[in-house]
């Protein structure tokens, strides 16, 4: 459904960017001599269409730039966070390690030998039964 209207906006868009560029497609001057406006040095003759939407497209670039280097600040921080995140996953997981050995020593340490009905179960040095 979403990319059903995701086409029908683009195609309605569309529409609108023809209907403008038929309406507009007159030429017109754009000159960039601030002095001498009657015979300009910089000059070129364009579709009214052709300019509006170039302006349109650096006016979204700019836009975007002014506000990538307005969030620096957010991006900085966001990298410092991660970093600290990555060193305390690290230290979690060494800490988790030193805590399974230390109960498995425990564990080791604290087991009373094991003992059948005639005694102690298990080898002796030379490997015999007890």
């Amino acid at each position: 459904m979403r990319k059903f209207f995701s086409t029908l906006f683009a195609i309605l868009l569309g529409l609108i960017f023809v209907t403008f560029a038929v309406a507009n497609r007159h030429l017109v001057t754009v000159s960039f001599d601030p002095f001498n406006s009657a015979n300009p040095s910089v000059s070129t003759s364009m579709p009214l269409f052709v300019l509006i939407i170039v302006v349109a497209i650096l006016g979204v670039i700019a836009g975007g730039c002014a506000t990538w280097f307005g969030q620096r600040r957010w991006r900085r921080a966001a990298r410092l966070h991660e970093a600290d995140a990555r060193t305390a996953k690290a230290q979690l997981a060494e800490l988790r390690s030193q805590a399974v050995a230390s109960r498995s020593e425990t564990q080791r340490l604290a087991l009373p030998p094991k003992t059948g009905f005639s005694g102690a179960v298990g080898r002796d040095r030379q490997g015999a039964a007890l």
